[in-house]
């Protein structure tokens, strides 16, 4: 199927200004041009797209996204060096889950903490429930 600049923009929730700079910048090394000179897409040309937005959800550089796109222009030769690139990617990412869900688990701490402030009236309370103590020594090293 062919699609417009507009039409994979909206499939993707993008702008056009972001599908050309992409493109631009050699990110979307096989989009044809109509003749009338408009950026002509096609289903391959999304799946490509889904790929860079995955990557630079995870926190890739633009950089790194073309030296993979780079490799896989290069063709079999280069599968193993992809394979690298995603297994370190997935690396990075496991590493800032495990660093998000610390982050997860004091923000629930503290919900739990200003929950009981309110329904008991104040802070001064809470340092009296044991449960909420021994979380916050676990969670911050100290009671």
């Amino acid at each position: 199927m062919r699609y417009s600049i507009g039409q994979v923009a909206k499939k993707l929730g993008l702008t056009a200004h972001t599908l050309r700079y992409y493109d631009k910048e050699g990110l979307l090394p096989y989009v044809k041009k109509g003749s009338s000179g408009a950026r002509v897409f096609d289903d391959e040309d999304v799946d490509w797209l889904i790929i860079v937005e995955c990557l630079k959800g995870t926190g890739m550089q633009l950089k790194d996204i073309r030296k993979y796109i780079n490799l896989c222009q290069k063709g079999d030769s280069t599968v193993d060096i992809r394979l690298e690139l995603f297994k370190q990617q997935k690396k990075q990412l496991e590493e800032k889950l495990a660093q998000l869900q610390g982050y997860m688990e004091k923000i629930d701490f503290k919900i739990a903490y200003y929950t009981e402030a309110v329904a008991n009236g104040g802070v001064d309370v809470c340092k009296k429930n044991k449960c909420l103590a021994a979380e916050k020594e676990r969670l911050f090293g100290h009671k």
